[in-house]
């Protein structure tokens, strides 16, 4: 996280807290194995251990100063002391954006950042939009660049120094916009704060994340904080959802209102999109938008209605950023599929294989009911939940697997510390009918799905989409739901 020019602490720590010791840094970094001389370290109050634990290692790799949270902090040594500034600030960790900005020359200023946030669609919007938007950036799940030429991240949200130097970076590049999926564990911890948001998408909003959030009004609560970023000009929202009205109230009076719809209804006081007709075809999906009075047909090469709603709401993105409505039809038709996002594998002789990564219940109803549509044949899912995670979602998955599906493979996902069986009974327990089977190895799940389906069959792959491991207890061991669809289909050609 270096930059060309040198800054100074106290112009770093201005109006934060006072230093007597200046010195020039180089860089920011919290991570104490990264250090490179010139580097501050900074130490924040974690979860399971304090930061200021390592500094001994960031001393010996040559930081220059560190700035650290007093809140349960170790003793500072008085070596530590003497040796290079050792500066205290109070609630560090929601102070990172601002120091950030303050380092990286205030990137974030200079960019067009459009945050999209919600529990199902984030991914593939800001995909969708960095396809659709010129010169644009992409951060997110699946990583940050540009599509199709991404970096890997360990987060959808990355923490804010991070954030800020991949806003530096895109700067750097010419890059007018970036297209930024903000989740709600990234809102409540502060990670980008610091971020001037131009324009806020809420996708949707349904049950995620519990085990974190406690309960769905703190989630909402959590989402609605993205709506409080000075500076931001439009807020494009579901209007379909659910909790359209909390986050319609949330909405400031001096940000102007984007609506979506596919019932009817409109934004007061703002625009509406208004979306009608939606039919699978064989290579995509075919929909009506009405805006202003004037009616246009689209034709994206995407599967399932809720793709199409994705598609539409990008559209509802690019003239809230002043694109004209028949240009910005006639492009959606560019758009490719995002992986591991309705993935489509197979076709022709072969059954069609959708590698997805819907893990709640919300977004496997979506992509059942959406397939339902599209398969002329019999539909197996193939689906597992992820241990240590909200479990009152996994009898749920199960019903809405059994209501959708002609046959269900119950297996693992990620079980991680949890007992594999423990997983699969939850899930189990919210079925009712004799059309399930219990495969845990989840290759074998997959394998079997594809070697019993059709011509005229789908198959649904859930819950793991873009993911390139399976953690089972503590380790990660290689695995990817794409590649063994890949390897099935061609091992039976």
């Amino acid at each position: 996280m270096n930059i060309n020019s040198p800054m100074r602490l106290g112009d770093l720590l201005e109006g934060l807290a006072p230093v007597r010791q200046d010195v020039v840094l180089t860089g920011l970094t919290l991570d104490s194995r990264t250090v490179k001389p010139g580097d501050v370290f900074i130490a924040l109050a974690g979860a399971r251990e304090h930061g200021l634990r390592h500094a001994g290692t960031a001393l010996a790799k040559g930081a220059c100063a560190i700035v650290y949270d007093p809140q349960n902090a170790p003793v500072v040594q008085a070596s530590l002391r003497d040796s290079v500034p050792a500066i205290a600030i109070n609630q560090l960790g929601h102070k990172l954006g601002l120091l950030g900005s303050r380092f990286y020359r205030r990137s974030s200023d200079k960019i067009n950042v459009i945050g999209i946030t919600g529990t199902n669609g984030k991914t593939s919007c800001s995909q969708f939009l960095g396809q659709m938007l010129d010169a644009c950036g992409i951060i997110g799940t699946l990583g940050w660049g540009s599509f199709g030429q991404l970096h890997e991240t360990q987060n959808t949200t990355p923490d804010a120094l991070t954030l800020q130097a991949m806003l530096a970076e895109f700067v750097r590049e010419g890059k007018k916009t970036v297209a930024m999926e903000v989740s709600s564990h990234g809102l409540e911890q502060g990670r980008v704060a610091g971020i001037p948001f131009k324009g806020a998408v809420f996708t949707n909003i349904s049950r995620d994340h519990l085990d974190y959030h406690g309960s769905m009004e703190n989630y909402l609560a959590a989402k609605l904080t993205l709506l409080q970023t000075p500076g931001l000009l439009f807020a494009v929202v579901n209007l379909d959802d659910d909790y359209s009205t909390q986050i319609l109230s949330a909405i400031p009076e001096n940000v102007s209102v984007w609506g979506i719809s596919a019932t009817g209804r409109t934004v007061l006081g703002g625009e509406t999109l208004q979306v009608a007709g939606i039919s699978p075809i064989s290579d995509g999906t075919c929909f009506e938008v009405i805006w202003r009075d004037v009616r246009r047909r689209v034709h994206v090469p995407l599967y399932g209605d809720f793709n199409a709603l994705n598609a539409a709401m990008v559209l509802v993105v690019m003239l809230a950023t002043g694109m004209e409505l028949g240009p910005a039809v006639d492009k959606l038709v560019q758009l490719q599929a995002v992986p591991g996002r309705m993935e489509c594998f197979g076709g022709a002789d072969e059954p069609l294989i959708f590698v997805d990564y819907a893990h709640t219940p919300a977004a496997l109803e979506q992509v059942l009911s959406g397939l339902r549509r599209h398969c002329t044949g019999k539909l197996t899912v193939v689906l597992g939940c992820g241990g240590n995670r909200d479990v009152g979602k996994r009898p749920q998955m199960g019903r809405i697997a059994e209501q959708w599906a002609d046959h269900v493979i119950i297996t693992d996902d990620n079980p991680r510390d949890e007992a594999s069986a423990d997983i699969i009974a939850a899930i189990r327990s919210g079925c009712r009918s004799d059309k399930i089977t219990v495969i845990a190895d989840r290759k074998m799940a997959i394998t079997t799905a594809l070697k019993q389906a059709g011509h005229r069959d789908c198959v649904l792959v859930a819950g793991k989409g873009h993911e390139h491991y399976q953690e089972i207890r503590g380790v990660r061991m290689p695995f990817s739901d794409r590649d063994i669809v890949r390897q099935t289909l061609k091992a039976a050609s």
